[in-house]
């Protein structure tokens, strides 16, 4: 039985963060922050964001990764270890990725979709109007690409930590990196004249992204800003879901954990920080301010406009867009569906590939379902933040905005106020290196993130607005 669960390890401390980072990447990164960012300021919302990077978001993973080594067990009976009357919040945690994993293969097929109409020259197609809508609201092809994506999420799971999620990681995440700086650079030289005349460049764009916008701010305005850069952050490092608890259970004891976060918190934010880049001076200057729309009609329909729009190097740009974007979502899909073998892997003690093939059956059959939300299983569902949603949006809703701000507000009661935070930070240091920033930890943790985790709870269901009025 020991060797049915005995877990592998990341081979090296840049294992690890490709690994890590890959999680914290994703379809947020890409759709989310461009739009949060155009929306809530510019540079406004910038600055924000990272002031919040090196305190709220620095707090949280290294909790989460400090966890998963010192105990070397998931999320379920990490925290029992902690305090045996807490097991509640490790199961908590087990359930986000298991209510994730219903979707995010949903959204990796419709990326995977969108490469391969770039790829075999269908570009016009995917930029008229409806399009995104007629596909996902058919009953054969979203499926198809959803069990494709979901088929080689399992497959790299399958092959383990070193072998499988490891050596994918370190190949995709410098990549991918690549190509989005590769982009955002591409977009800065664009310009263009729409049908008044007017011209607009893409340093322009830039521009408008760093430029902090203080029109008509109020204090009720920066609030709002401030909830909207903790929640992408918060979503962005993929805390509170378990997934960075068991990543760290894989971490060597040698490897120097606070090195480890800084260069997590650098690739992550890098990635972001470059997508805004990539994104808004694009749109800027073909659709102005307009064009910023959230969510996936981001993604699917406003920029395959604009690649429209560039003429015939914008198929190109087209097919480096969605594969950049598929390789962000492979990489946290499967550390989603890691974090929910290595927790069944200890529950039932079982082998983690009988494991993966159990759940791989499961998800597909998840995967189609949640996609036949937007056809058979159509319906509109009136969610307590005010939005009307489907399938994906009510699993969206659950796991993200109310079960992962409450997780993390107990986690840091947990932490804070009954193990203690020497708890955390004598595992940053157990491998003989400083944990430079113990202080600004412990007071994070005690403190300040259980207020911000409360007011992020509280807005995410809908309370705040309310009390706000």
């Amino acid at each position: 039985m020991e060797n049915k669960t005995k877990k592998n390890t990341f081979s090296s401390q840049f294992g690890f963060v490709m690994a890590a980072a890959g999680s914290a990447v994703g379809v947020g990164n890409l759709w989310r922050f461009p739009y949060l960012a155009a929306k809530d300021g510019g540079g406004l919302f910038l600055v924000v964001y990272l002031a919040l990077v090196v305190t709220f978001g620095f707090t949280l993973l290294v909790s989460d990764i400090a966890i998963g080594r010192k105990t070397k067990k998931s999320a379920i009976y990490a925290y029992a270890e902690m305090n045996r009357k807490w097991r509640f919040l490790g199961v908590a945690t087990f359930f986000v990725p298991v209510i994730i994993m219903t979707y995010y293969a949903v959204i990796g097929g419709w990326i995977t979709k969108y490469f391969t109409v770039y790829l075999t020259g269908e570009a016009n197609a995917a930029a008229e109007d409806g399009y995104f809508t007629s596909f996902i609201s058919s009953p054969v092809s979203p499926v198809v690409f959803a069990m494709f994506f979901m088929g080689l999420t399992a497959l790299i799971v399958y092959n383990g930590v070193e072998k499988g999620i490891e050596k994918v990681s370190k190949f995709i995440m410098p990549v991918l990196l690549i190509m989005v700086v590769g982009i955002a650079v591409f977009s800065l030289t664009l310009t263009h004249t729409d049908d008044s005349g007017i011209t607009r460049n893409g340093l322009q764009g830039l521009q408008f992204y760093l430029t902090p916008n203080l029109e008509k701010m109020t204090v009720r305005r920066f609030l709002q800003i401030l909830l909207d850069a903790m929640s992408q952050l918060f979503f962005s490092l993929s805390v509170s879901m378990g997934i960075m608890i068991t990543y760290g259970t894989y971490v060597k004891p040698q490897v120097n954990l606070s090195k480890s976060v800084n260069q997590i918190e650098f690739f992550d934010t890098g990635v972001a920080l470059l997508s805004g880049m990539m994104i808004i001076p694009a749109v800027y200057v073909f659709s102005g301010t307009e064009g910023m729309s959230a969510g996936p009609s981001l993604m699917f329909v406003s920029l395959p406009k604009i690649f429209h729009a560039m003429g015939k190097v914008g198929i190109l740009v087209g097919v480096l867009f969605f594969l950049t974007a598929a390789f962000a979502t492979l990489t946290s899909c499967i550390s989603v569906l890691e974090s929910i073998v290595a927790n069944c892997m200890e529950l039932f003690h079982a082998s983690r590939r009988k494991v993966t093939l159990v759940l791989t059956v499961i998800y597909m059959a998840a995967s189609a379902v949640i996609t036949l939300g937007y056809s058979v299983f159509y319906l509109e569902v009136k969610l307590p933040n005010g939005t009307v949603g489907q399938l994906l949006d009510i699993m969206d809703y659950i796991s993200n905005s109310v079960m992962m701000p409450f997780i993390s507000l107990f986690s840091c009661i947990l932490i804070g106020w009954i193990v203690g935070p020497k708890w955390i930070s004598d595992e940053m240091e157990s491998s003989g290196h400083t944990f430079k920033r113990k202080k600004l930890y412990n007071v994070m943790i005690k403190y300040i993130a259980p207020v911000l985790m409360l007011i992020l709870a509280l807005q995410s269901i809908g309370i705040l607005d309310a009390l706000l009025g």
